[in-house]
């Protein structure tokens, strides 16, 4: 764990080189994914159930997991969860729906109707891992949007080692609207939707999270489909004064840390004696946590604890390394939260921890990792949607604006750009 201080005559380059900490995967899966993807497109199913028969270890009697599986895993859910799960959905369900943008038109002073029309896409693909290390929640949070946006077909692969399905997941997929369920993972499934195979049919875009041979897959199928994004390891950022109970700051940043040693959580405070409060809280957490093993490998190899003299600098050192998640635990968090430029989602005051972001709250926990926040949004009916823009003229508002267009179009030198507007406007006009 790394101890950083603003006062500090080498905090510049340390911060730095914390910024830049390579915590991405360094395997080259390039060559066998682009080999399986080849495999895909020319044997289709047949390449599909090979793959799940070497890598699942287990031979499907049907690729697609049919509405009576879905019921009965539905049913062996314990009707607690099953309640959580209606919560979820429905709180995902509402704020996303209040995210649905309106048509736009207008007429300008020239006389053209301009507009732009939000549409659909025809069809999704959503990846989501399998087994007993699976996360219903991403479920919702990838299928609901999807709907809500109004997409027509809704496909889910979700991989099943040795067979074994999680019910869970599978009752999520129900209550989230997907069309489509098939018992395929990796690359392999990434390559089918987006290519298509005898049984599944070709999809627009593709959301959701994987292994590297997934990340690697929807890298390399781009551009034939839409990807969400190629997301990383987890990050939260946590600033917080010493008016905060150690013990529950702790437990936030190892919420973090517990995804995978590569996770990152970082705390910023301006109290030295919180500060190793927290340090010393956590080392407590990590004797009792289950997952100490990773939250602990993540937190000594990429946690780390600032101090800083003023929240003029947490706020300037939190905008570089805009983070996936940022905990903001102060007095008046808001007046904070708007000196923040770059976060993928912010959680404010000390009853708002992350993780109720991650499965109630309502919006997305799909979010920009690697800083990619400076540049990138979370998961939203927007990448669900498609934006065409128009526009209407009549013989007057072309004669105002058109003019221009035949002297722009011949100065690129596309005359034939210029004559179709050039043209309609020499028509009955007088010579």
């Amino acid at each position: 764990m790394i101890r950083l201080s603003t006062t500090e005559a080498d905090f510049e380059p340390r911060f730095a080189a914390l910024i830049e900490q390579a915590r991405e995967t360094t395997a080259k899966v390039d060559a066998a994914v682009s080999a399986i993807i080849a495999d895909v497109r020319a044997n289709g199913d047949a390449a599909l159930i090979d793959y799940t028969q070497r890598f699942d270890r287990w031979k499907p009697g049907a690729l697609r997991i049919t509405d009576a599986e879905l019921a009965e895993a539905e049913a062996s859910v314990e009707p607690a969860l099953l309640e959580a799960l209606d919560l979820a959905a429905a709180r995902i369900e509402a704020f996303h729906r209040a995210q649905m943008p309106a048509d736009l038109e207008m007429k300008d002073a020239q006389g053209l109707t301009l507009g732009m029309r939000w549409g659909a896409l025809d069809a999704v693909g959503l990846y989501v891992p399998g087994g007993k290390a699976a996360y219903p929640s991403s479920v919702l949070m990838n299928a609901i949007p999807a709907r809500v946006a109004g997409v027509g077909r809704v496909v889910m692969c979700v991989p099943t080692p040795d067979g074994v399905t999680n019910p869970l997941v599978l009752a999520a997929a129900r209550r989230a609207g997907v069309s489509e369920l098939w018992r395929v993972g990796g690359a392999q499934a990434i390559a089918a939707m987006a290519w298509g195979t005898e049984s599944i049919a070709p999809v627009d875009r593709i959301a959701g999270p994987g292994n590297a041979y997934v990340a690697e897959a929807k890298r390399q199928v781009f551009g034939r489909v839409g990807i969400d994004s190629i997301a990383g390891p987890s990050e939260v950022v946590v600033i917080a004064d010493a008016s905060n109970d150690a013990a529950h700051v702790a437990m936030d940043l190892m919420a973090q840390a517990e995804h995978d040693e590569a996770a990152q959580s970082i705390l910023i405070t301006d109290d030295a004696a919180f500060a190793e409060a927290v340090v010393q809280a956590v080392e407590q957490a990590l004797a009792t946590l289950p997952r100490a093993g990773i939250a602990g490998e993540s937190w000594r190899r990429h946690g780390a604890v600032v101090l800083v003299r003023n929240w003029d600098e947490a706020c300037e050192l939190t905008n570089r390394l805009a983070p996936e998640h940022l905990q903001i635990m102060v007095d008046a968090p808001r007046a904070l939260f708007s000196r923040i430029r770059h976060a993928g989602a912010a959680f404010l005051g000390p009853w708002c921890p992350e993780a109720v972001g991650d499965y109630v709250a309502g919006p997305n926990h799909v979010l920009p990792t690697g800083r990619s926040a400076r540049y990138a949004s979370g998961l939203s009916v927007f990448d669900f949607l498609k934006r065409t823009t128009w526009v209407e003229a009549d013989r007057a508002a072309l004669e105002a604006v058109g003019p221009a267009a035949v002297a722009l179009a011949r100065a690129e030198g596309l005359t034939a750009h210029a004559e179709s507007v050039a043209q309609r406007l020499r028509l009955n006009r007088p010579t």
